[in-house]
């Protein structure tokens, strides 16, 4: 069995989890902004803050942003993985979809959290 040093996790299992579980969290987060429109049609830059300024709302962003960086990086690690025969191209992919994950990460917490 071939081993890589930049699989996420242990096993198949585990990444499959990921993805199933990241995916669900995504659909419901997406669910939660498309129903705060339809519920607030003339949306006011005052009301989007005011949902963002609630301590849950901050949370359940934080653990999207995170699943969505998990998801990112067993699909495109899947894919490369899959598709990307040369071990030099694979490891140069990998790492700017690494770096581009994690300045999402930094980006999103930056503006929910406002650090």
């Amino acid at each position: 069995m071939v081993r890589s040093i930049t699989n996420l996790s242990r096993s198949g299992l585990s990444d499959w989890m990921i993805q199933r579980v990241s995916a669900v969290l995504l659909a419901t987060y997406t669910l939660f902004i498309f129903g705060f429109f339809i519920a607030n049609p003339n949306l006011s830059f005052a009301e989007w803050q005011h949902l963002f300024s609630s301590f849950w709302v901050k949370i359940y962003t934080l653990v999207t942003l995170l699943a969505l960086v998990g998801h990112i990086w067993v699909g495109m690690w899947t894919v490369a993985t899959d598709y990307l025969k040369n071990a030099w191209v694979r490891f140069i992919v990998l790492f700017i979809i690494a770096v581009t994950a994690f300045i999402y990460l930094v980006a999103g917490v930056s503006a929910v959290w406002g650090v």
